[in-house]
């Protein structure tokens, strides 16, 4: 304005001043809410600056962190996304965004975002521990799989079984294990074996569709049409 001083252009000027004396005020009111744990507030004050400051990371990771604190993972994703191309080798995106996808059960992403952080920096210590373990949940699931392709039942049973062991803090991935257990006892012709486990993931996941076509398989077995 000092080099150039115009009507219009003072009035424009003027304007985003005042937008960013709010922007500011805004954040520090996110922050602030952040700190209290008012997670709720502290996203919406965020919405508001991001859709201003479209391109600020940081913005985007601590709104994240948000959204990783009240239970919606999902939505989590998008900002780390976000945030790992704004901001050069960021690392620390990437692993969250791919702990965050082991949690939720989706571990072939999981392998392919951490994968991104290991190119960054191969000695990154939290990424290569967590490449190392999704890898061979990876690998197990895959050779479970694949026996289950050629009707080999009883060796896809152990495989599972070593998944259970291979990762039993997140409860998605044994459940995951027990309903395809379940699948091969049913083609085994194990029924009651098979009745048993299907029941067991149906009490977690009432609507499973795998384990109601399955235990209704065992129960044909068993000659229990009403079942």
């Amino acid at each position: 304005l000092k080099s150039n001083p115009s009507n219009n252009e003072e009035k424009e000027a003027q304007t985003q001043l005042t937008k960013s004396d709010e922007l500011q005020r805004l954040h520090s009111q996110a922050l602030s809410a952040y700190q209290q744990e008012d997670y709720k507030s502290a996203i919406s004050l965020l919405d508001e600056i991001l859709a201003v400051c479209v391109w600020d990371a940081e913005l985007r990771e601590l709104r994240a962190e948000c959204y990783i604190k009240e239970g919606e993972p999902s939505k989590a994703i998008s900002d780390l996304k976000a945030a790992a191309k704004l901001k050069n080798d960021n690392t620390e995106a990437f692993y969250k965004i791919s702990r965050i996808y082991y949690q939720l059960g989706d571990h072939e992403l999981s392998l392919s975002e951490v994968r991104e952080c290991l190119k960054l920096d191969q000695d990154h210590k939290q990424c290569f521990s967590l490449y190392k373990q999704v890898k061979k949940l990876n690998k197990q699931i895959e050779s479970a799989e694949e026996f289950i392709r050629e009707g080999r039942y009883e060796d896809a049973i152990s495989k599972y079984e070593s998944v259970m062991k291979t990762e039993p803090e997140v409860p998605i991935y044994s459940t995951r294990a027990k309903e395809r257990i379940c699948h091969c006892l049913s083609k085994n012709q194990q029924a009651t074996e098979a009745i048993k486990l299907c029941t067991e993931v149906l009490q977690l996941e009432p609507t499973n569709v795998n384990a109601l076509k399955d235990r209704a398989e065992a129960y044909l077995l068993e000659d229990m049409y009403e079942e």
